[in-house]
């Protein structure tokens, strides 16, 4: 029988706006969607910061968030030094990656091809295997170094996806205008969404 199970990587890295990463989740967890977590050391912080995140209770941070999951959804973390974990292999077949936010620590190594980390290395797997990576760059300004590197990964493959808010929606909460970045980013991994209606519904 063949597995036709949407499976995603999720990477939430120590830059702020760590909010686009917990949208994403939100929205893919309400999908019968397989999501592959990984969340860096900084990211864990930032998200203490930002969110309250409590690392103890993970499940109880996401009901918390307002994520009612699936019945058929997935969620499996991993520790970012694990590279033995399933998305450090090419032989892991998914159906792309986000990193949101993706710091420019983490954009920079992946430009150099360095995979010092899970992170690192499942985003080197992604362009090497030829499948969806999709960074979410949290930075302003940038500087040359950091244009050059977004430059690199996109010629490996790579989309560079600045979070960059639509208000022609017109949307009332900060959760809703965070929503239509995370719409566009499911719409270039492959995942129906119905967060934000297509211009000229």
């Amino acid at each position: 029988m063949i597995n036709l199970e949407k499976k995603i990587i999720v990477a939430i890295c120590g830059a702020s706006g760590v909010i686009y990463g917990i949208r994403l989740l939100k929205a893919l967890l309400e999908r019968p969607v397989s999501v592959k977590l990984i969340i860096s050391k900084a990211g864990e912080e930032v998200l203490k910061h930002e969110m309250d995140y409590n690392k103890i209770d993970f499940q109880s941070f996401l009901k918390k968030e307002g994520i009612e999951r699936h019945p058929e959804a997935k969620l499996e973390s991993y520790q970012p030094n694990d590279l033995f974990a399933p998305p450090a292999s090419g032989s892991f077949r998914h159906n792309g990656m986000v990193i949101a936010p993706c710091s420019m620590k983490t954009l920079g190594t992946i430009s150099s091809g360095i995979a010092d980390n899970l992170i690192h290395r499942a985003a080197d797997v992604c362009l090497k295997e030829k499948r969806p990576l999709i960074l979410v760059p949290r930075e302003t300004p940038l500087n040359l170094i950091h244009l050059k590197n977004m430059v690199r990964v996109v010629q490996a493959g790579a989309t560079i996806m600045p979070p960059s808010p639509s208000f022609y929606f017109q949307p009332e909460t900060i959760n809703e205008l965070v929503d239509t970045v995370i719409a566009r980013v499911l719409d270039h991994i492959g995942i129906r969404q119905n967060i934000v209606k297509q211009w000229g519904e």
